[in-house]
């Protein structure tokens, strides 16, 4: 498995898929190497607390250091490996984002070398050699670089191309018998890797361009994913929405896309009490948690709240999450005059997601493009009564939920009045999501994933 993000490295959605994916599969036997890049040193992170993989005991069999071991999971991922390779970038970031952390690392770091590994690059990039044999060369390139200087520098797209070339090198090393590729980030390492391997790939998407950007996407990366899905023997998607979308947007044939849901890992605990800091004992509780981003519509959210406020004043917004948008959406309701009612948390780590879940009357998730959301899930299994945006894959497999369209400010107003006025509805909502929202399990997703496997090594 190629991956981005995987806990301690989580900073989204993506992580949190593949946490519960990974597990799954660990438990039904599966031996899986999961490759994922570790930060080059703590200060590159924006919002999120890195931990080095040198801070993790290695694994018995492994005791070269090759593989790390999270010691609070360890058995849960007996069959699960790790390997590491540094980046500093996120799969969240925005490409002036990722520019601004390469360039800081570029400064720190002699010509040369880095001129020699982009021209290396390139050749496997352009097809100048055979794609087998330049993605060798460049990966024993990347190996000379990362031992004289232990950084990386460049621009973002060779950067993601890097990441490949080192995958190259762990992919000759290993044995395995399928390559499954998280996200944009790693398809040109499933690319390469295949290619060097000759094994079968599986891209998963979790997000495409258009859902990040809308319209006006980032040529690079639409590029990158065109590129991935069109190379993979099968694509993953994580809802109807998203598989419509790979097909309209990608020019991908539908027999080539499955479907496959998220899950969400059942809370065994109950629901308890929280201290309300800040808010009075008397107020509600209307949360939004997710990126403040484009692509999660925290704007609507806003002026969902206005509207609220104007027949409701015990209540609190409770907005969990950073992002690109942050301080645009500070302003926003300032400007509105709701200032005082908006309460902003910065990002929040597991544990305090549990307790903001806690502090919940209703969970609100105004996405504009959603390709599922897993928030929506695991408010239900927190007991929260959830309205979702209608574009979104969760609402999908959700039917004891509110939905409305995402621009539609004044329906997501009256259903948020209308569970916080109305005891028996919140109730009603909580009693029957949570009993819905058992059946989504990460281990019936995990079993989905064998039998593409299964499907595709059968043709091999």
């Amino acid at each position: 498995m190629l991956g981005w993000e995987f806990p301690p490295y989580i900073s989204g959605g993506l992580g949190t898929a593949c946490h519960g994916l990974t597990k799954a599969m660990s438990e039904m036997g599966v031996e899986i190497i999961f490759v994922l890049p570790k930060p080059v040193d703590s200060n590159m992170s924006t919002h999120v607390k890195m931990l080095s993989p040198q801070q993790c005991r290695p694994r018995n069999r492994e005791s070269s250091g090759k593989a790390f071991s999270l010691t609070d999971v360890e058995k849960e991922f007996a069959n699960v490996s790790f390997r590491t390779i540094a980046t500093p970038l996120t799969p969240y970031g925005t490409p002036e984002f990722y520019q601004k952390k390469i360039d800081e690392i570029r400064r720190q770091k002699a010509g040369q070398v880095q001129q020699t590994l982009d021209e290396t690059l390139g050749a496997a990039l352009s097809g100048k050699e055979a794609s087998a044999q330049a993605w060798i060369r460049a990966s024993e390139t990347v190996a000379y670089e990362s031992d004289s200087s232990g950084q990386y520098g460049g621009d973002m797209y060779a950067e993601v191309h890097r990441y490949a070339a080192h995958a190259v090198r762990l992919g000759m090393q290993e044995d395995f018998d399928v390559i499954h590729a998280h996200d944009w980030m790693t398809y040109p390492a499933g690319i390469a890797v295949a290619s060097v391997t000759g094994k079968p790939l599986v891209v998963h998407v979790h997000s495409t361009e258009f859902d990040r950007s809308g319209e006006h996407v980032n040529r690079m990366i639409y590029d990158i994913e065109r590129r991935g899905m069109h190379a993979a023997d099968r694509i993953i998607a994580v809802s109807y929405l998203t598989r419509n979308i790979i097909i309209s947007r990608y020019g991908i044939f539908g027999d080539k896309v499955e479907v496959v849901y998220n899950g969400v890992e059942q809370n065994g605990e109950s629901r308890v009490a929280f201290n309300k800091v800040g808010i009075r004992n008397d107020e509600k509780i209307v949360l939004f948690l997710g990126r403040i981003t484009m692509q999660k519509g925290p704007e609507y959210f806003l002026m969902a709240a206005r509207k609220v406020l104007e027949e409701i004043d015990n209540v609190k917004f409770v907005m969990a999450g950073t992002g690109d948008m942050m301080h645009r959406i500070i302003e926003m309701a300032a400007q509105m005059g709701i200032g005082h009612k908006v309460l902003f948390t910065g990002f929040l780590h597991s544990k305090d997601v549990e307790k903001v879940y806690q502090m919940a009357d209703l969970y609100v998730m105004p996405s504009v493009s959603e390709p599922f959301g897993i928030a929506p899930l695991e408010a239900l299994n927190h007991d929260v009564p959830v309205l979702i945006s209608k574009q979104s894959g969760v609402s999908e497999v959700l039917t004891h939920v509110l939905k409305v369209d995402f621009w539609d400010i004044n329906e997501m107003a009256n259903k948020i009045i209308a569970v916080l006025k109305y005891p028996p509805l919140q109730l009603t909502l909580r009693e029957h999501g949570n009993f819905e929202v058992r059946r989504l399990r990460w281990s019936g997703a995990a079993e989905k994933c064998l039998k593409i496997y299964e499907g595709m090594l059968q043709h091999v």
